[in-house]
């Protein structure tokens, strides 16, 4: 069987297991205030080696939502937006029939506003991200497209019965795996879309000038199928890219690096193979832009190794280089993972959320500081667990999206 029909089994099995199987819809928290629609509260410190029933180490439980009050099977991508008008804080969770908007301000009350429903059929992948005050979703249903939602309307909204709808909708593309937005070019770059399209499944890009009406700008196929992405305008130690745009691609058995700064002519920088290759899916810079860490999803099944964190020396984007390799304590599979100064936030699947120290990166010293596991039951090599977080709010609350858990606030113990 070829690489490509492997792949496409494995996902298959990955959308039954996620959609299918072994969803657990026990609530592991109950609310304190069960009473009043849309508010949950459950502060738990982590003592001893677990808030409440979950295993943690220097991470608060600030509160949970389970997924039965979210009215969905499952949950998939996370992303937050802050209101810069009334310094409100909101998570964006992704389900696999919409998006959910919870008001996480006050985590004695969180409050799920409710959902924009997706724009066609349910679907255990979607993503979502911001750009100023408007959210941009992609998802793998059919004709799906990009929805985008003016999210100030949720500074009106209150309690949990509120079905929200779109304010635009790009229907250029159909199916996407994933978003992203460089918020000071403002462009979007969906990718993951249908495998023959003009791109390939690449990327295409959207420009947000008009915001509630992307329109397309060109794309960049070469490289095949991309799994996800991060754009930067490239600030980092290599001066031959200074202010250029700069795509990392994790596509599929390789991570590809292009300059998109000319839409209408990008040009391919480098490929970064690597050993053991199981699926390329998800990496990000640090903050100088000198190193991009990746994550591969399916070497942890394939080869059986511990959670395993690929580093790549990018000085030289013309020549990158396989700086480092680190190995989590659990074989659970890694899956999202973004940097936040001198940490390294990584949705671990099973395993939850584990908190690697990158401040010796250079030196080849990485060592897990902290976790929070919203998956007590097990660190098995399996899909289900937390799918992603965001850990950029200014108040230092992050945000956990859990497959079959719900959502969930943590904070680092104090």
């Amino acid at each position: 069987m070829g690489l490509r029909a492997v792949l496409l089994f494995l996902f298959v099995f990955v959308s039954c297991s996620k959609d299918n199987g072994n969803i657990d819809t026990d609530v592991l928290n109950e609310s304190e205030n069960p009473e009043v629609p849309g508010e949950t509260t459950s502060f738990v410190p982590c003592e001893n080696g677990f808030a409440g029933d979950y295993p943690c180490n220097g991470y608060d439980l600030l509160g949970h939502i389970p997924m039965t009050e979210l009215n969905a099977q499952s949950g998939n991508d996370i992303w937050g937006w802050t209101d810069a008008s009334t310094g409100k804080e909101y998570a964006l969770m992704g389900l696999d029939n919409g998006t959910a908007f919870i008001d996480i301000s006050d985590t004695e009350n969180l409050m799920y506003l409710g959902k924009l429903p997706t724009a066609t059929t349910a679907s255990s992948w979607r993503d979502i991200k911001v750009y100023g005050d408007y959210a941009f979703i992609v998802s793998e249903a059919n004709a799906h497209g990009v929805q985008v939602f003016d999210l100030t309307k949720l500074r009106d909204a209150v309690g949990n019965s509120n079905e929200f709808e779109e304010d635009g909708r790009f229907t250029g593309i159909g199916n996407a795996h994933n978003i992203v937005i460089n918020a000071v070019t403002g462009f979007a770059y969906p990718v993951g879309t249908n495998r023959d399209d003009i791109y390939n499944g690449g990327v295409h890009f959207l420009d947000l000038s008009n915001p509630t009406m992307p329109l397309a700008a060109g794309g960049w196929g070469v490289n095949g199928y991309t799994h996800d992405a991060q754009v930067v305008t490239y600030t980092g130690p290599d001066t031959d890219y200074t202010d250029r745009e700069i795509f990392v691609g994790a596509n599929e058995t390789q991570v590809v690096v292009v300059d998109i700064t000319n839409k209408e002519n990008p040009v391919e920088i480098a490929t970064l193979p690597y050993p053991n290759i199981g699926y390329t899916h998800q990496g990000w810079f640090t903050e100088d832009q000198r190193y991009f860490i990746l994550g591969d999803e399916l070497d942890e099944i394939n080869y059986g190794f511990r959670s395993r964190t690929l580093i790549f020396d990018m000085t030289d984007l013309d020549s990158p280089v396989l700086h480092d390799t680190y190995l989590g304590p659990t074989s659970a599979i890694d899956h999202n993972g973004y940097v936040l100064g001198n940490e390294f936030y990584l949705a671990n699947y099973t395993a939850g959320i584990r908190v690697l120290d990158i401040s010796d990166i250079e030196g080849k010293n990485i060592a897990e500081t902290g976790f929070f596991d919203t998956f007590p039951q097990n660190d098995n090599t399996e899909f289900d667990g937390v799918w992603s977080v965001y850990p950029f709010f200014e108040s230092g609350k992050i945000v956990v999206s859990d497959i079959s858990d719900g959502f969930f606030v943590i904070k680092k113990s104090e």
